[in-house]
């Protein structure tokens, strides 16, 4: 049959050239026409599936290959979403810590932690500045909500900072509200002690901690009292408090240009002697203490290693 159909189209298509002028020919095409547009409907009908089948086809592939498209532009979208945010909180801590007035007449360096200890026991911090950069043995470290810790080690580029929640560290401290004067001692990842010498010291709940004359400069925020405080054995009273810097999410902070007066830090704090000197290029620590700057650190911000 198809070979027949095959015949019979072509036989049209010579009618059809011949007839260009009209006459017999212009009749039989006609009629021929008519015969067979059922015939084309039937197959047009027929064929029409396969076709949008195959159109479909293309479509979908067409599809897919936009919907990857979006895809990657949504992901790359959102890392961009990410990374706004991310700056955004950096800045906001930048702009915090650039609100920080330091005490009158001394001068800050503003610096950024690079790596933490080893240990979560390790109550250290690196950060990315250092004798180039005029910070030496002992400054004060501040953030925009208070003391962090003082500088105990030191290289041309980078140094190390004891934060005031170690045990090792000794603070000279008065209550804001009434003036007394104690020691506030870290105890790690536990609540600071507070220690004051005057058994009817008044202090409550909430009582701010500054910083007295000593090793740092007087007047900083330190922390807030716990609880009421209560008379020890020993003849002194004893409560905790807690840091008002945020020392587990540090990132930015200010080393303040501070040197002590050995004749002014008196009995209130531990009597560590670190040189007054700041250590030379070459990497050397303080001879007066026995810390070091981490071999190996765990990255909290940059992803670098400590040198």
């Amino acid at each position: 049959m198809f070979v027949g159909l095959l015949v019979l189209s072509l036989a049209l298509v010579t009618v059809d050239l011949r007839a260009s002028g009209g006459g017999l020919g212009t009749t039989l095409r006609d009629g021929a026409q008519t015969l067979f547009a059922p015939v084309e409907r039937v197959v047009a009908s027929a064929t029409r599936p396969v076709a949008d089948a195959f159109e479909n086809l293309s479509n979908l592939f067409s599809l897919s290959a936009d919907n990857q498209r979006l895809r990657a532009q949504v992901a790359d979208l959102e890392r961009q979403l990410q990374e706004t945010e991310s700056l955004q909180v950096r800045v906001s801590e930048l702009e915090a810590l650039l609100g920080v007035d330091p005490p009158a007449g001394l001068d800050s360096i503003a610096a950024q932690v690079l790596a933490v200890g080893v240990s979560e026991f390790d109550q250290v911090r690196v950060i990315d500045k250092g004798s180039d950069d005029g910070v030496g043995i002992d400054m004060p470290v501040v953030d925009e909500g208070g003391l962090i810790g003082r500088v105990v080690a030191v290289t041309g580029s980078v140094s190390r900072v004891r934060l005031i929640t170690d045990p090792t560290i000794h603070i000279a401290v008065r209550i804001e509200r009434t003036g007394e004067t104690g020691v506030l001692t870290g105890r790690g990842s536990g609540p600071m002690v507070l220690e004051l010498f005057n058994t009817d010291a008044a202090v409550v709940e909430g009582d701010l901690l500054v910083t007295a004359d000593g090793r740092f400069p007087a007047g900083i925020p330190v922390a807030r009292v716990r609880t009421a405080a209560r008379a020890e054995v020993g003849f002194s009273l004893r409560t905790t408090a807690d840091p008002v810097a945020g020392l587990t999410s540090i990132d930015f902070v200010r080393v303040l240009v501070f040197t002590r007066d050995e004749a002014t830090v008196g009995d209130l704090e531990d009597q560590e002697r670190l040189p007054a000197t700041v250590p030379s290029d070459s990497g050397s620590q303080s001879e007066g203490d026995a810390d070091q700057l981490p071999t190996t650190t765990t990255s909290t911000t940059q992803g670098g290693s400590t040198p």
